[in-house]
């Protein structure tokens, strides 16, 4: 029988965060272990750092760019051919539970806070438990969500614990005629936006007031250091219904025969990069810039084909996932789906030698990253808010990770990389190819 699948997706969650990655407090007792059974690749990177567009490149296999989802509220697009339907069409049984925030449309349809219509979920057509932006529609405790008949459901316990207690109940009520795919999808540890604050579960500004200051953040100015003690606690409680959900399956005696995957939407630079915006039509609060703290995200994957227990190193992006997911469901995969199976990790003899990062809201912007070197580029005459891409461009960052890891030092105008510059200039105007962009030209 085919493998079950089952995402476990958190909303800003640095990949230091989990103990496997170097996080020193015991943050992700569960993640830690499972790390043991799975493959931990150390070098993902979302291609898009804001909350809609990275969660449209999931649905779709596709750039932001090219579904046209390339900030906030703009919805996916209703014939796009997403990983439900292929996973439909591939025998699968579709589950989602969580924040979806790919159906409203500025300007025409606002669902912040009312019920998503059916067509409107990118093919998830069974089992939903869901609102469109779940930190409009309930706080780190209580709040409601919609069932598939637009059923409002309330609930009074902390978010975390509710929204899993939901993707348990598809779980528990599983009957094992077909494979399933269940997408549990969290908003933790994402600030709460209208309290302009994380909502850690109570408790957790005591148990974690010792944290250890990430090294991005010392010295920076940003709210870490009133505001982290809750965002571990966020984590925290992930980590604990991540636990659940494995209990669940191994009660089920499902577990040895199903797919499970931990990732994140993006990091959290803690307000410490606001200077990055442009100073007409930008925003930003805690992402949505090239920088690692933002770009870097955890990523575990068990299943057939994957080493339990193996550190990859290769670098890999959430468009890998869709993909992924696809392979692992037979499903038959069109050319035009974007980024590589990670089953092939292990095994290939070549692999990816850049990621491609596409950035909106704070300002429009194109990254690429090697192992070793980043190179940024921006448009700073285009609203962020408002343009999808566009042909002129100017040279914004060019950093060396192994010689300046917190990217301080920008290399754009040193001579001694006037190489390292240009070879990174023609990386990235193939993965702008790639997506389907045509960038005409890039001034210094």
């Amino acid at each position: 029988m085919k493998e079950n699948i089952v995402f476990f997706f958190s909303d800003q969650q640095r990949y230091d965060t989990l103990g496997c990655n170097g996080q020193s407090l015991d943050v992700t007792p569960n993640l830690d272990r499972f790390a043991k059974e799975s493959v931990n690749f150390d070098s993902c990177f979302t291609p898009q750092p804001v909350c809609g567009p990275a969660r449209a490149v999931l649905q779709s296999g596709l750039y932001a760019t090219q579904t046209g989802c390339f900030a906030n509220n703009f919805p996916l697009p209703l014939d796009c051919n997403s990983l439900a339907r292929h996973l439909k069409k591939a025998g699968y049984n579709v589950a989602y539970v969580g924040k979806w925030h790919l159906a409203s449309d500025t300007g025409k349809e606002n669902h912040k806070i009312t019920a998503i219509p059916p067509e409107r979920r990118g093919g998830y057509d069974g089992y939903w438990m869901a609102a469109d932006m779940l930190e409009f529609t309930s706080h780190g405790y209580g709040g409601y969500v919609f069932d598939r008949d637009n059923k409002k459901i309330e609930f009074v316990g902390y978010r975390c614990d509710e929204i899993t207690n939901f993707g348990l109940r598809f779980i528990e009520e599983y009957d094992d005629s077909k494979p399933f795919f269940l997408m549990i999808s969290h908003i933790e540890p994402h600030h709460q936006n209208d309290r302009s604050c994380y909502e850690g579960p109570a408790g957790s500004r005591e148990k974690f007031a010792n944290f250890t200051v990430p090294d991005d953040l010392k010295g920076c100015r940003g709210d870490w250091k009133e505001q982290y003690p809750d965002y571990l606690g966020c984590c925290n409680s992930l980590d604990y219904n991540f636990g659940k959900v494995v209990k669940a399956l191994k009660d089920k005696g499902i577990y040895d025969n199903t797919m499970v995957i931990y990732s994140s939407d993006h990091g959290n630079h803690f307000r410490t990069l606001l200077s990055e915006m442009v100073l007409v039509g930008g925003k930003d609060d805690y992402k949505r810039n090239s920088f690692e703290n933002t770009i870097h995200v955890p990523l575990l994957i068990k299943g057939n084909r994957f080493t339990p227990g193996h550190r990859c190193t290769k670098l890999v992006s959430l468009l890998d996932i869709p993909k992924t997911i696809m392979t692992a469901g037979g499903c038959k995969i069109e050319p035009e789906i974007q980024g590589i199976a990670l089953q092939e990790s292990d095994s290939a003899e070549t692999w990816r030698e850049e990621v491609y990062i596409q950035i909106s809201e704070s300002y429009v912007g194109r990254a690429v990253r090697t192992e070793r070197y980043k190179y940024v580029i921006h448009a700073p005459d285009c609203k962020p808010l408002e343009t999808l891409t566009t042909d002129v461009w100017h040279e914004r960052y060019l950093f060396d990770l192994k010689t300046d890891p917190l990217e301080w030092n920008n290399l754009l105008h040193d001579a001694k990389y006037a190489e390292i510059k240009a070879d990174m200039k023609q990386r990235l105007l193939r993965c702008a190819a790639q997506a389907k962009e045509s960038i005409v030209k890039i001034l210094p």
